[in-house]
């Protein structure tokens, strides 16, 4: 209650649109976070910058050794020594850039302590030293006071040192000091009980300590696909229930007719083929995608092997088209098989990621090439079971294998081409091979093609994307100064 009602502002929400907003938070995430460590009594040995926004970090631990004598030279070298710095978008958007007379208000008197020239400090983050008409960007200021850098992604890394190539005009794109660590996530808080439970009847207890352990792995073939087929089962009927209880939650908010709010008391069938796409709604993400051959698509659902579409997501407030992009799929609920076929959920959060990662059979991802850096949703979904058909960017080209998933391979060529081409393609694996594959069954009732596809994710995925080995590859060649043994983390 101590904080001024603007200071209270700045952190109430993210993805907020005033850039002079943004800017600030950015203060409070760099200088803040620093001096809340301080006060704390944390004397970091290295410090780790998640995304250019935490780039002033670097200048307040400067601004400390200023004030305890050191000169700028000195200063800055020992900040670069002891920072690492993890780029993790090529979009414009986050990588932005801001003038002179922008920053002066929000960061003036910060600059003054620093007792640093005004121009030296523009320049760290300019592509082009002594160009005061171009705008300081978030992202040149932290690859220029770091040590080491690195994308999200193989791919991601290889676009991140093509971009920012500039920086180092001497070099060739291949020389670019831009490395890569792929994301990984989690495995326990997003794999559900269900799976954990399958694991440990035929894995044993150990196989949480395991994570990277391929042997370990390999048995998840002799698991029974009838157990697996019944855990799959089991988290479809949970998100069926859950998608029906929203849906006739939100449809009722939103004040919509009567007869579509009690379709969606019947919305889904936990018998059918459920597919997926939930995420931050950027322009690039291409959820328009879905509707580009709309009477292609709705001849999906309403075919007499259907499948069911769940979407959730969030646009940024200054992203039209995203937000564009969501008015135009929330309208198509006019046709009368979209009501029981097709969910939209509102206010996506991680409590809704969860449900809807563990339930749906198929995760999609359609970014435009290369603006995926990375992604973690489908590695969340590939934990659960779930079959991932996504666009080759980001993690999914070294994670695909033919056998685990289906990949949408982008052509070169203009946005609409490309658009039309991935769309017809993402139908065209819809019929010919997601949905016979599903539907195929045995004597059983077991689709056993579809769960050795589930097997396969299960096996080549998990070791690859936990967390654990992404921290394993950050501790031993991103933490480590050049030239120190491994780390036996």
């Amino acid at each position: 209650e101590d904080n001024h009602p603007i200071d209270r502002w700045i952190t109430a929400r993210l993805y907020i649109g005033d850039r002079h907003t943004r800017l600030a938070q950015y203060a409070v995430l760099g200088i803040g976070g620093m001096r809340a460590l301080t006060a704390l009594g944390i004397r970091p040995a290295l410090v780790h910058l998640n995304e250019g926004h935490a780039a002033l970090a670097g200048f307040e631990r400067l601004r400390a050794l200023r004030a305890a004598g050191r000169t700028v030279e000195d200063a800055l070298a020992d900040v670069r020594h002891s920072t690492v710095f993890t780029t993790h978008t090529p979009v414009a958007a986050g990588n932005e850039g801001y003038r002179e007379d922008e920053i002066e208000p929000v960061l003036g008197d910060f600059l003054d302590e620093l007792g640093m020239p005004r121009a030296t400090f523009y320049d760290l983050g300019r592509m082009n030293p002594g160009d005061r008409g171009e705008a300081m960007s978030i992202t040149p200021l932290a690859l220029r006071t770091s040590r080491a850098a690195n994308g999200v992604s193989r791919r991601h890394g290889a676009v991140a040192r093509a971009m920012w190539q500039p920086l180092w005009r001497d070099r060739s794109v291949d020389d670019v000091p831009i490395d890569h660590v792929t994301n990984g996530v989690h495995t326990t808080s997003w794999m559900t009980e269900e799976v954990q439970r399958l694991l440990d009847r035929h894995l044993g207890a150990t196989w949480r300590q395991r994570l990277d352990d391929p042997t370990l792995w390999a048995r998840v073939d002799a698991i029974p696909s009838s157990e697996v087929w019944a855990a799959r089962g089991a988290l479809r009927d949970a998100l069926v229930t859950y998608v029906r209880e929203r849906s006739v939650r939100d449809r009722l908010g939103r004040g919509e007719a009567p007869d579509y709010v009690e379709q969606a008391a019947r919305v889904f069938d936990p018998r059918v083929l459920t597919v997926g796409f939930a995420r931050r709604v950027a322009t690039y993400k291409r959820l328009s995608l879905l509707t580009r051959f709309a009477e292609r698509g709705l001849r999906l659902l309403e075919s007499p092997r259907p499948i069911q579409l769940v979407i959730a997501g969030k646009a940024h407030p200054q992203d039209h088209e995203a937000k564009h992009s969501l008015t135009t799929i929330f309208n198509a609920k006019a046709s009368p098989v979209v009501g029981g076929r097709v969910a939209f959920l509102e206010d996506y959060d991680l409590h809704m990621a969860q449900r809807l990662i563990a339930g749906c059979d198929v995760w999609l991802n359609l970014p435009r090439p290369p603006l995926e850096a990375s992604g973690t949703s489908g590695m969340k979904a590939a934990l659960n079971g779930g079959l991932n058909l996504s666009v080759l960017d980001g993690w999914w080209p070294e994670a695909y294998d033919g056998a685990n998933g289906w990949a949408i391979t982008t052509p070169d060529g203009d946005a609409t081409t490309q658009d039309d081409h991935d769309a017809g393609m993402l139908l065209d694996l819809l019929e010919n091979e997601v949905i016979p594959l599903f539907y195929e069954r045995d004597a059983d009732g077991v689709p056993q093609r579809w769960i050795a596809r589930v097997k396969a994710a299960l096996r080549t995925l998990i070791p690859r994307f936990a967390a654990e080995r992404m921290l394993r590859e950050y501790a031993d060649h991103m933490y480590l100064p050049a030239g120190t043994a491994a780390s036996q983390v």
